[in-house]
């Protein structure tokens, strides 16, 4: 069973201040690692007054994992299927969260899966669901969408300035067949300069498509203040720097209302040790904040 690295545990287990007979939400099951962290700090009581987690993925497969691992606490986990515009109506029932901690990485167990469709490194088909059962796939998005839609994502969720020069070879190539094919395409049109592969950033921007990415960042940062209990606590681990911006403003807004207290005037970030022990790590920005 793959494991997974949790980043930034210590971090968010302390921004968390997980109370044992606490409710909890962790958005992004992803392998377990934070679940399970989580879980190990809740305690049973007796009826109605035990602590619970709600664990949520949209990659059905990484929740099934995630199950397995965090098995020794699964009587304080309540996993579900949703995405984070489903977690308020689909996960969470109704009830109200003392904390809830979104990871906005993509799963390492995602990347390499060869038949997902993530990566380059191999030859798979243009896939980039993270819930397989959604119909959107990036074959679509490579093969029937507009160039000038492609290079509006490129250029904005990739922050690729070649994003035109990329969108008018892809759209040339047509039908791209498979990721090997596609980062090929890519390779012609924008040779290597560095040590990132030119695919990078326009991967990155088709899977962001794929999955709605901003749009479903949208909707936690706007609900997630109506999950939670007085003094509940969010806490988001990013990865990009536009997601961060996304996350920073949201919640600098909501201090300057008085709705909630900053926790991480600026942002936390993964130690030495941390990196060296997991170089995935490094790019990561934690912030928290505390609801009034």
């Amino acid at each position: 069973m793959p494991q997974h690295i949790p980043v930034m545990l210590a971090e968010s287990l302390e921004y968390l201040a997980i109370r044992p007979d606490g409710t909890y939400c962790d958005a992004t099951a992803g392998l377990g690692g934070h679940t399970a962290a989580i879980a190990s700090r809740l305690a049973s009581f007796g009826p109605d007054q035990d602590g619970l987690l709600i664990s949520c993925d949209r990659d059905e497969k990484s929740l099934s994992m995630a199950q397995a691992n965090a098995a020794e606490f699964a009587d304080r986990i309540d996993f579900r299927h949703a995405a984070f515009s489903q977690l308020e109506a689909a996960a969470l029932g109704g009830r109200k969260l003392n904390g809830l901690l979104a990871d906005l990485g993509v799963s390492r167990y995602q990347l390499t899966d060869p038949g997902r469709g993530f990566s380059f490194q191999g030859d798979a088909p243009l896939d980039m669901r993270m819930d397989q059962t959604q119909e959107l796939t990036a074959a679509h998005i490579v093969n029937e969408c507009a160039e000038t839609a492609i290079a509006d994502w490129i250029y904005q969720l990739g922050e690729e300035r070649r994003a035109r020069k990329l969108a008018r070879a892809i759209v040339r190539a047509r039908p791209v067949r498979s990721t090997r094919h596609l980062a090929g395409v890519v390779e012609q049109a924008v040779p290597r300069t560095g040590p990132m592969h030119p695919a990078t950033r326009t991967f990155m921007a088709i899977r962001m498509v794929v999955n709605r990415e901003q749009e479903e960042l949208d909707a936690l940062l706007e609900r997630a203040p109506h999950m939670m209990k007085p003094s509940g606590r969010i806490v988001i681990i990013s990865f990009m720097s536009l997601e961060d911006r996304k996350v920073k403003e949201s919640f600098r807004a909501l201090a300057q209302s008085g709705a909630a207290r900053m926790l991480t005037k600026k942002p936390a970030v993964p130690g030495e040790e941390e990196v060296r022990r997991n170089p995935l790590s490094r790019s990561a920005k934690l912030r928290a904040i505390e609801m009034m």
